[in-house]
Formats: C-alpha cells, structure tokens, sequence
C-alpha cells in the first residue's frame, strides 16, 4: 500500500500536517482496494476557499486519476465524520463505504444531524 499501517493512519499524519499548517485538522484518503487514489488534508485557509475541506480535494483528486465521474468501488477514510456538502459530494460519486475516526456531533451529516445517507435517494 505505501509506508503507514492503513487508510486511516494516512489520514491521521495528514491531519496532524494540516493542524500544523492553520487548518481544521482533517484529513482524507480514498482507497481503491489496497490502491491509494489521492491523500488530501484541509486547505480551506491556504486556498482562501471554504469549499477545500479534505474530503472534497481527495474526491477531485480521485475522480481525476481516474478519468471518470464516479467512484464506485471506492472507500473514503476520514478523520471527522463528514458535514453536509462533503457527504452530498460523497452520495454524488457513488464511494462504497466511508470510515470515519471521530464523530462530529455539531457538523457532522452521517451519524449526526440531517443523517444524509439515510435519506432514500441515497439508498
């Protein structure tokens, strides 16, 4: 795979980068089975976009390594459970599986507050 034990711990060195740059300190790597597509951090402050969150660069980043519009068969390890836009994005390309280390109890969209992937049109 490459030199950390898994995803997740890929995504906790990238998150403790982007705490050590100013940013929120998450991270997000997609998986294509044992494949690393792409590996973001937060960047909404380096980028002056609050659009950059790690999730929506590791999915800009997937969708072009791959060439396509989709990712199915993939799997997205994150260390904050994903708030809203992020989780729509995720819906939209079709990620098998998200993981998440932490839940967001105030932000978040998967296992708090509007619960995006329970929604019929996510099934």
């Amino acid at each position: 795979m490459n030199q950390y034990r898994s995803p997740m711990d890929h995504a906790l060195a990238l998150a403790e980068e982007a705490a050590a740059h100013g940013e929120a300190p998450v991270a997000a790597v997609v998986m294509e089975g044992d494949v690393v597509l792409s590996a973001e951090r937060n960047r909404m402050k380096a980028l002056n976009d609050p659009t950059a969150h790690a999730e929506m660069l590791a999915i800009r980043a997937a969708l072009a390594k791959r060439g396509t519009g989709r990712l199915d068969g993939c799997d997205l390890y994150v260390t904050l459970e994903p708030c809203a836009m992020c989780a729509g994005a995720i819906a939209h390309v079709r990620l098998r599986r998200v993981y998440f280390a932490a839940e967001d109890t105030k932000a978040g969209a998967v296992e708090n507050g509007v619960r995006l992937f329970m929604q019929p049109t996510c099934r």
